[in-house]
């Protein structure tokens, strides 16, 4: 399990969005942000076990929260789901709930009544937790992928039996993305934890450092098959290329780090 409860919050309403993700990473939570549900569903189909507890608009562009909320049920994942929504009415309150809604609260809401929703879902609702097949990641001392052998104790890399000199942050980096294979993990979450700093710092380093390692490891950097940037949800690290297969080809974007 996780040494960190992770929350999915779709919000399209930015500075909304940015408030509670401030006021939950202060609680120790880590939080993801996405503005639509398309992306909140493709994030869970890719990972059912990524997040903890899902804080859902129901006003979103294009596809309504109720669509969200219906299709992750209809898909048998038992994700808490807490509605936060400007739609008072009773009727809007129990169409959430028919949708497979735990809880629902309205806008404008008392940050400490908010906080204590997500406490007693995460406290009460734990059907998100990693089977027992999956173990806890651990820190790695060596990967092999591709055409590249990597030793993170001793920072020997080659690539296609050449040697090559990384950086300590550059194999931090490349550590991280191994650590945690498979999982979509935000810009937010990279900066917290390989650069040890706040998620809103408006920084490239990022793309940098991801431009780096495709020029590293990638056979053709401009169509990564390794180091893969999803569309408005974050970075996904992929030793074996055939895995792609289960991944919507929308979602990617070859173009940006």
């Amino acid at each position: 399990m996780r040494a960190r409860k992770n929350i999915l919050i779709v919000e399209d309403e930015k500075h909304l969005a940015m408030g509670v993700k401030y006021n939950l990473e202060a609680e120790g939570y880590r939080v993801t942000l996405v503005g639509d549900g398309p992306t909140a569903i493709r994030l869970i189909e890719l990972d059912n076990f990524a997040f903890d507890l899902m804080i859902l608009d129901l006003m979103l562009p294009g596809m309504s929260g109720y669509a969200v909320c219906q299709s992750i049920r209809d898909s048998n994942v038992n994700l808490p789901i807490l509605i936060l929504s400007a739609r008072s009415l009773p009727e809007d309150r129990a169409r959430g709930f028919d949708c497979g809604a735990n809880q629902y609260l309205n806008k404008p809401f008392d940050l400490d009544e908010l906080l204590a929703r997500v406490k007693n879902l995460l406290k009460f609702h734990s059907p998100q937790q990693q089977p027992p097949s999956q173990p806890i990641p651990a820190k790695v001392s060596e990967a092999v992928f591709g055409k590249a052998s990597i030793n993170f104790e001793t920072y020997e890399v080659q690539v296609d039996n050449r040697e090559i000199k990384m950086t300590h942050k550059e194999l931090q980096l490349l550590r991280y993305f191994v650590e945690n294979q498979g999982r979509v993990i935000s810009r937010q979450e990279l900066l917290a934890e390989v650069w040890d700093v706040s998620g809103e710092m408006q920084t490239r380093s990022v793309d940098q450092f991801m431009l780096r390692l495709r020029k590293i490891f990638e056979v053709d950097p401009a169509k990564p098959k390794h180091f893969l940037t999803l569309r408005d949800a974050g970075y996904r690290f992929i030793a074996e290329p055939s895995q792609m297969s289960n991944i919507d080809a929308a979602t990617l974007d070859t173009d940006h780090a």
